[in-house]
């Protein structure tokens, strides 16, 4: 079976390519490498993996010819990020994935799964199912939404749409991220012993870690048509909901230190508990990790050099480097300089 996952070079597809191929299947990677391509030399010299520098903007759709399965993953990522350009970002992630989602099905690809999130319930008391209201609150959540309403509809007898919304995502990758809660947590208390915690802490957010998602992704394309065909899954588990604030506590006991914190930003205005009794009951679905094991894991990575908070690890900073490294060579070129 043949596999495209767009986006394969992130922090969750460097994870999930790997796990594909170990399953033995046939791997394509479509990936702008804005983070580079180091995050996939683990596997780029496997014999059933295949590398396209392209943007799902604009890839030629021939390369869909011999593939089985989409895993759609491409987008700008998180939602400070989103807000550098929210043109760009809908152009992105949300007709970019639909334009990916549109040639899937013209070129007779069976299964295309969308990579959403759970940051389009925005705020919301109570427990929330797939089948609540919604209210995404920033550019990068209303594209994930956008993209939903877009795609399912595609959904057809041969052509098998799924739709996988993330809770927040934690755990060592090779695109390493220190711009998620658990990571960003860990990374405080190794640096200067304290945990920075977003105001006021009372928010609720869901966790899952980085290779269980990716195992989601999985358990969905190898699932019954009639179980995932035309659904939307929440992605994660009931006990994985947490406060930012007693999140925080958890961490440091979890890397055996004293709780010590920092607060930082301004009040979150998202919060939202979400349940994951469809993807447990339907799929199966259960994590293999916890908060606590994935902020010991990130703890004893920094202590060992293994992983290092430099630029690419916070991508709304990335991005702003590459915007003003983009700016001034064009600046360059304009005033016929020689770099």
């Amino acid at each position: 079976m043949s596999v495209l996952v767009t986006g394969g070079a992130g922090y969750i597809g460097s994870v999930l390519v790997k796990l594909l191929l170990e399953k033995g299947y046939k791997v394509t990677c479509l990936d702008r490498f804005f983070f580079g391509r180091e995050t996939l030399k683990d596997v780029i010299d496997d014999k059933n993996f295949k590398l396209i520098k392209d943007d799902i903007r604009w890839f030629d759709p021939a390369i869909l010819g011999d593939v089985d399965a989409v895993m759609d993953l491409a987008a700008l990522s998180n939602d400070p990020t989103g807000e550098l350009d929210p043109e760009k970002t809908m152009a992105i992630n949300y007709n970019g994935r639909v334009r990916v989602a549109t040639l899937s099905k013209k070129y007779n690809v069976e299964r295309y799964i969308l990579a959403s999130s759970c940051s389009i319930y925005g705020f919301h008391e109570g427990i929330l199912n797939e089948n609540s209201s919604t209210n995404p609150l920033t550019t990068y959540a209303k594209a994930n939404l956008q993209a939903e309403e877009d795609i399912l509809p595609l959904a057809a007898e041969k052509f098998t749409v799924t739709v996988l919304r993330q809770a927040t995502v934690y755990g060592l990758s090779p695109r390493m991220r220190f711009d998620l809660a658990i990571n960003g947590m860990t990374l405080g208390f190794f640096k200067n012993g304290k945990i920075p915690i977003l105001k006021d802490g009372t928010q609720w957010r869901p966790f899952v870690h980085v290779k269980d998602t990716s195992k989601a992704f999985i358990l969905a394309m190898e699932s019954e048509k009639e179980d995932v065909g035309g659904e939307i899954f929440n992605v994660g588990s009931n006990e994985q909901n947490y406060q930012i604030f007693n999140l925080a506590n958890l961490v440091a006991d979890a890397v055996g230190l004293p709780f010590q914190y920092e607060w930082y930003g301004f009040p979150d205005n998202r919060s939202y508990r979400v349940s994951f009794d469809k993807i447990a009951n339907i799929l199966k679905f259960k994590p293999d990790y916890s908060p606590r094991e994935g902020g010991k894991e990130v703890y004893e990575a920094l202590k060992e050099g293994l992983v290092k908070d430099d630029l690419k690890t916070i991508t709304v900073k990335w991005y702003k480097h590459l915007l003003e490294m983009h700016t001034y060579i064009k600046e360059v070129e304009m005033n016929g300089m020689i770099l």
